[in-house]
Formats: C-alpha cells, structure tokens, sequence
C-alpha cells in the first residue's frame, strides 16, 4: 500500500473532525498542525472547496453509488467527497493520482474492503460527470440550488421566498467564490497604508463601498501585509460595522462580544477606551494576541464574561455583535451551510433577545446601542431589532450617514449582502437610549 501525502491525510482528518463537531477552521489548524506552507495552502483549498461543493458532490456521488451516499461509511463517503473536488476542481492534480491517493487514504483509514468501491466511483466520475444531469434551474430552481448550488434546501427555499429565484441564484453562486484577502488598517489612513504595501511590494486596492478596507490582490500574503501596516484581517462587511456605528472620539466603549477582536480594534481607532468582552477563554486570548500585536494593549481592556451578565458600569457605547446562524459568511466558513439547521435558528434568536437585554442595561441615558450579526436572516436582524424597540419605550433607531448609502436601508439599518455587494454578508442597527 502505497502512503497518502500529508495533505489528503490532513484533509481527511480535518472532515473527521467536523463530523465529531468542530468548526472546520479549528479542525484544520488541528490536523495540518506542522505543515509547511505550500501543503498546508494545498489542504485548505481541499478541505474548504469540499465543503463549499459538498451539495454537488454529493449528488454527483449519489448518481453512482449502487445504494446512494447515505449507506456509505462516513469515512469511505468522505475519502471520496475529497477525491471527487480532485477530480472536479483542482486541475493541477492529474485525475490518476485523485483516484489512486484515495485509495491508499480509505485504506490508511481502516476500510480497506472499500478500496475497490473508491476506486470505482472515482474512476466513472472522471468518465460520466459530464454526462450527470442536475435539476433544471428554471422547473425545479429549488433542487438546482440544493445540488448544483451547494446550499441546504431549507435556507434555498429561504432566499427563493425572500429574495426572489434570481437574487437566490446570485446569492448562492457568491457564497462559492473563493473569499478574497481584506484588511483594515489601523491607526493609519487607508492611502498610507496602501502605499506602504506598495513598498513592501504588495498590491492593495480600495474598496469603494468600504471605505476603512483593502484588498489585498498579491496572493498569499497576509502575514506579509500585517508585518508591513498595523491592520487586522477583515471582511469589509465587518469593517462596515465599526463605521456604521459612528461612535463619537474619545467615548468609552463596551464591546459584548468582541472574539477575535476586529471590530474592538476598529472602535479602539477612534475611541477613548474599549473594554472587550467574550465567553470563551481561548477566544479572549485572540483579542489580546491581536491587540498586543499592534501595540494597543493600552486601548483595549479583555476580559471573560458572559454577555447576558456584563460586570460593566455603564458606557457612552456598547457593541453587542450577537452569536448568530452565520448564514452571511458561508462563503468564508462553508462548513456552516452544512452545521446550521432551523432549530439553531429558533435557539438563537431567544439568545439573541437576551444578549439585547443585557446589554442596553450597560447604555449610559442617551447612549449608543449598536446590534450586529453576519446572518442575512429576518429573524435575527430586523425582527429582533423590532422587539427589543417595542419592549422598550423611547429607544429608537439613530440612522447615521457614516457608512455608504449603498449599503444602508430604508429603516436605517446597514445591510451588506453578498449578492449584492460580493463580501460578506452583515446586519446592524445603531440604536439611541432616551436620556
């Protein structure tokens, strides 16, 4: 039996552990701890293209399975999702070595009585994807999106009902691009901060509907670019909520929520005093690692508390960017399409609620209030938005011009959808205390 490369191992790990629970980002540091660069980039563009095409795959795989995917072994069924995005998406593997590597990987695996079965379904994919149909995107758009979009029927039906059957393909097809490189710089303008990339020989450009961001058009050059500007990784779309809220210089600020620590950062930028919370140790750890990184321990004090029992005086601000289905970054996380169910949904939105509560508790009379999430659904944005206003006399929405008129609704909630504006998804509304 001839040994796996290190990367289809790391790879298959990775699902491994997703299945036991982990988010995909976790598994991977995980199982490709130790890798070298170029291996490592190679396992995380498998990995995240697999799930990102998991739907299609899957119903690619279904059509050549005797008894369908779900009488596979989950390892065996995972050893050929991976063989399959191979096949169909990494045209630098020759289609010999995508069959022949799994097979040596369910083998390492344990299931060696599965080898002939890899080695057969991934050998008619290479001969009949071509010849497979899908549901037709006119008669069945439903069943179009769920397979060859990728995406679970229930949040298809979703978007078809909300957004339309077009806007619903749109939306979908984003969620399958690769998610490009952004920053948000920190401390310096954004046309300094491009020059100095510039010098260090990285090209970055503006984002015009974003105006705290860049994106970064050299590849493989984060590290790179946060050694040559103080900035954080950032989508602009979370970029955006920092702007959106519009917090006056010098105010004291609470931030909820604050993991992995963009947005407390982006608030320190122009703040008196940021004090960042999170639930989760490990979490809080990366908004530290972050601060100290670019020189604002001074800025931002971190500390583990839980957002619905905030040990905080009252601020001139207070960012709650609530836990939420995430449905706005699928593109960035596509393991999430796959871990998010209606019940989630449900659970979340009664945290959600309580999140709400807790925090306009710390609002100072006549303070800011400002409510995020990454999720494009009603439930968690403008509907909580709407309960929390009713529950409580004399609060309102404050809309505020900070941030583009593109992305801002009628209601004056910032609203960023990948359809629309090609990033992230996020929601926010920046809401005023009564003094």
């Amino acid at each position: 039996m001839a040994t796996p490369t290190v990367g289809r191992q790391a790879a298959l790990e990775a699902l491994a552990r997703v299945r036991e629970g982990e988010l995909a980002d976790r598994a991977l540091d995980a199982a490709a701890h130790g890798l070298e660069a170029r291996e490592r980039a190679w396992t995380q563009e498998l990995v995240y293209g697999t799930f990102r095409l998991r739907g299609r795959i899957d119903y690619l795989l279904g059509r050549l399975a005797r008894d369908g995917v779900e009488s596979l072994d989950p390892d065996v069924l995972d050893v050929l999702r991976l063989g399959a995005y191979q096949l169909l998406e990494m045209g630098s593997v020759p289609p010999y070595a995508a069959v022949s590597q799994s097979v040596d990987l369910v083998r390492m695996a344990g299931v060696p009585r599965a080898a002939g079965l890899v080695n057969g379904i991934l050998q008619n994919l290479q001969r009949r994807r071509e010849h497979i149909s899908f549901p037709d995107a006119r008669a069945d758009g439903a069943g179009y999106l769920t397979t060859w979009g990728s995406h679970p029927r229930w949040l298809v039906e979703r978007w078809m009902e909300r957004f339309g059957p077009e806007q619903a393909l749109a939306l979908v097809e984003a969620n399958n691009r690769r998610p490009e490189l952004f920053i948000r710089p920190l401390g310096v303008s954004v046309d300094e901060a491009a020059a100095r990339l510039r010098a260090a020989e990285i090209e970055a450009v503006r984002v015009g509907w974003s105006p705290d961001s860049l994106r970064i058009e050299t590849p493989g050059t984060a590290s790179e670019a946060l050694a040559a500007v103080p900035a954080v990784v950032q989508d602009p779309a979370a970029a955006l909520v920092v702007r959106y809220a519009d917090v006056p210089a010098g105010a004291t600020v609470l931030d909820l929520a604050a993991a992995p620590g963009g947005k407390a950062m982006g608030l320190a930028d122009g703040a008196g005093r940021v004090a960042a919370a999170d639930l989760s140790r490990r979490r809080v750890r990366r908004v530290t690692e972050n601060a100290r990184r670019v020189g604002w321990d001074d800025r931002i004090g971190v500390v583990v508390a839980d957002g619905r029992m905030p040990p905080f005086r009252p601020a001139d601000a207070v960012l709650l960017d609530a836990p939420c289905t995430g449905t706005g970054t699928l593109r960035r996380h596509p393991d999430g399409r796959w871990r998010v169910t209606p019940d989630d949904l449900a659970a979340l939105t009664r945290l959600q609620d309580e999140l709400l509560a807790a925090a306009a508790e710390c609002v100072r009379p006549g303070g800011l209030l400002i409510y995020s999430t990454c999720s494009l659904e009603r439930e968690e944005n403008e509907v909580r938005v709407e309960s929390f206003l009713a529950a409580n006399p004399g609060w309102r929405v404050d809309a505020t011009e900070a941030a583009p008129a593109e992305v801002r609704d009628a209601a004056g909630y910032l609203c960023v959808l990948p359809q629309a504006q090609g990033a992230d998804g996020a929601f926010a509304a920046r809401l005023r205390r009564p003094a």
